[in-house]
């Protein structure tokens, strides 16, 4: 029920008293944003006064911002690699930060085709805590009821590693999962979830998906929101569904889980909660025995009331099939935030997707913005670019984020190109338009074309002995299968046509391409079957001509065209897909570890791999997985359930969409939603917004 009291918001009646707060604390915050962004400025300074990185540019204590904007660079993440490194050697020095590192996050951006490592420290804990707490009181004002039952949310772990120094490295969301912070965190009626700590903690992919997918049929009823991370995290729930629907409707059945579910304290949790139900399973075999899956989510839970997923950038490609399963629920996009630094909120998570604006939040970091001018020459130390600060945007313009931080990053260029769409208060509402330089994504995936060329020149090497060469490509990212996966277009020249490639060597070469991806792309691969196998098509000789011919027909400039290194557009795609004369599949997983690469001295550390080690190591790969399939056939029965989610299984049709924003920031909304606002609402609300005596590097003084 609404409050009617002096707390009230302008953003809306709030839900209670607590909402109230939060919601005051908004708007307060994005009242006086320029004066909270020189506050934050002063202090991340003025802690940090005495770094080496600060005492390198000579601010001798200055916390002004003209100061600043002086003498620091703008810089990426190419620049602070060896501070960086540094640091994951084991070196303890203030070299960054003050405070010391507790840890590294890992980026689903990549630097020489290892996951960046962002340095973080423990207090930045409460600062993202504070922002979390917002959401839930955001989107009580939209959504009412919230607290009268439960949330279905697909969340797993991921492998983490450590540096050489000793220090974690591992995704944000692992990070937190693994805290104390999550597993004892305090009960709140309006974060409640169906998957138990044990199922989301459990290592193995298939178990966890298993038990999370089983307990959220059995506490059907109490479902009001479905959600995962990204948008294809819940497609992967959902084909999880058609090809495990019977194993789960007979543990239903029976009250016994299914044995391949062998953690233990996986089982103690969910033979507590499993009871025979026979109803329940007939009702669940009768509707996915249907071959019509449309509406399928509101079939089975039928009280959901919108899907937390993000769907902006490249995850927009996912909304028909989304649409398709749920008939249509609302998209809820609540939070923008990255590895980096945690940005702001949507202030309407109930809006159309392709209406989705993040408010910024000045309390988070001090934000500046480089216009972003595609055809501009790239900016170097020698010409310095004009940041923009938080306020001064203007709407409809387009800015590359860039930001400094509490735990050390100065100046540091994020990559997110967003437009101003408007302000709440004093603060900008951005749109997230894309991730700068990424040509493919699937997945938490980030492919550029340089990668993407580097790849296509490993793999043609093993054309070499057909006397073949590529003389042209092209790629896109086909999201109509459950995983995705990248199909590139080749144009082959060969010059001995009764020495043609064979469909076998193709295929390596599709593997081959694999194996040159960056460790993001191969996790999603390998780990997190996300993505699936890379294809390639080869298409008639001359099909890139035509594909010019079409282009100038257009309106293109025969002196400036450029063969596109990635394709959406539908015209485009029928014209490629009718000239395709063969496809090929990748015959195996590419190799990936956990553990990161030791950079190699005084070069890349990923060189580019002669023929022969390429050969030897894809002949390796194909005899290790031969020798695993005769020693074992029955773990590979065993685990059939598991290796079909990367079967490229065909998603209904559903209405034409614009697909195809670049890559998708690190936005982890959803999963934020998730596990803060139960720790942040409860706790830090409840304790903190009702005294409104908040620590001093969050009490904001606006007199």
């Amino acid at each position: 029920m609404a409050v009617d009291s002096v707390l009230s918001s302008p953003l809306g009646p709030p839900a209670c008293e607590k909402d109230a707060k939060a919601l005051q604390l908004i708007e307060e915050l994005t009242r006086n944003a320029d004066a909270v962004q020189e506050r934050v400025l002063a202090e991340i300074l003025s802690r940090n006064a005495e770094t080496e990185y600060l005492r390198r540019y000579r601010l001798d204590g200055a916390t002004d911002r003209g100061t600043f904007k002086s003498k620091l660079p703008t810089v990426t993440y190419e620049d602070l690699q060896p501070e960086i490194q540094r640091i994951a050697n084991g070196d303890r020095s203030a070299i960054l930060s003050a405070h010391p590192i507790s840890e590294f996050l890992t980026s689903s951006g990549t630097s020489a085709g290892e996951r960046k490592l962002m340095p973080t420290i423990q207090e930045e804990l409460d600062r993202r805590q504070l922002l979390y707490s917002f959401l839930m009181p955001v989107m009580n004002l939209y959504v009412p009821g919230l607290d009268k039952g439960k949330g279905l949310y697909f969340l797993f772990v991921k492998s983490e590693t450590r540096t050489p120094g000793g220090l974690l490295a591992r995704p944000v969301l692992t990070s937190y999962y693994k805290s104390d912070h999550f597993k004892t965190r305090p009960y709140d009626p309006y974060t409640v979830y169906t998957s138990p700590n044990e199922a989301i903690l459990c290592s193995d992919s298939y178990q966890s998906m298993y038990t999370q997918m089983l307990c959220g049929l059995v506490e059907r009823a109490q479902v009001l929101r479905l959600g995962a991370v990204f948008a294809s995290g819940l497609l992967r729930a959902i084909r999880f569904l058609q090809l495990n629907w019977q194993q789960l409707a007979e543990d239903i059945r029976t009250g016994w889980l299914n044995p391949k579910v062998a953690d233990p304290a996986v089982r103690s949790c969910i033979c507590r909660i499993l009871k025979p139900d026979s109803a329940l399973a007939e009702f669940i075999a009768k509707e996915c025995s249907q071959d019509n899956w449309e509406g399928i989510i509101t079939r089975i839970w039928p009280n959901t009331k919108y899907l937390d997923v993000i769907v902006t950038g490249a995850m927009a490609q996912y909304i028909p099939t989304l649409d398709y399963y749920s008939g249509g629920l609302p998209l809820a996009c609540t939070m923008y935030a990255s590895s980096e630094c945690y940005f702001g909120l949507n202030l309407n998570p109930m809006c159309k997707p392709s209406e989705v604006s993040y408010t910024i939040m000045p309390n988070m970091a001090y934000f500046e913005f480089l216009p972003h001018e595609p055809n501009s020459i790239e900016l170097t130390r020698d010409s310095p670019p004009k940041l923009v600060d938080l306020v001064d945007v203007e709407v409809g313009k387009e800015y590359e984020l860039v930001i400094t931080t509490y735990a050390g990053l100065c100046r540091y260029r994020v990559g997110d190109i967003l437009r101003v769409t408007g302000f709440h208060n004093s603060a900008p509402q951005f749109h997230f338009v894309k991730r700068k330089n990424v040509l493919l994504s699937i997945d938490s995936d980030k492919t550029d074309e340089a990668e993407l060329q580097k790849a296509i020149e490993n793999a043609s090497q093993l054309l070499r002995e057909f006397n073949t060469s590529v003389v042209e490509y092209t790629s896109y990212a086909d999201t109509k299968t459950i995983p995705g996966h990248y199909v590139i277009y080749w144009e082959l020249l060969t010059k001995d046509l009764a020495n043609s490639p064979s469909g076998d060597a193709l295929s390596k070469c599709c593997l081959a391409m694999e194996e040159s991806m960056n460790t993001v792309y191969r996790q999603c691969r390998v780990a997190d079957n996300s993505i699936g196998p890379l294809e390639i098509r080869v298409v008639k000789s001359g099909t890139f001509e035509e594909l010019m011919d079409y282009a100038i027909s257009r309106g293109a400039s025969i002196n400036q065209y450029k063969v596109p290194r990635c394709v959406s557009y539908k015209p485009i795609m029928e014209l490629l897909d009718s000239r395709v004369v063969s496809s090929h599949l990748s015959p195996a997983q590419p190799h990936w570890t956990p553990e990161r690469r030791r950079a190699r001295r005084g070069g890349d550390s990923s060189p580019v791999e002669g023929k022969e080690e390429l050969l030897e190591k894809l002949e390796a790969e194909e005899a290790e997985q031969e020798d695993r399939e005769i020693a074992a056939p029955e773990e590979e029965a065993e685990a059939s359930d598991e290796e079909a989610l990367l079967v490229a299984a065909e998603a209904p049709p559903a209405a034409s969409r614009p697909r195809g924003h670049a890559r998708d920031v690190h936005i982890l909304s959803c999963g934020f939603l998730l596990i803060f606002s139960a720790y942040g609402a409860a706790q830090n609300l409840e304790s903190t917004l009702n005294t409104m005596s908040f620590p001093s590097r969050f009490r904001w003084n606006f007199g």
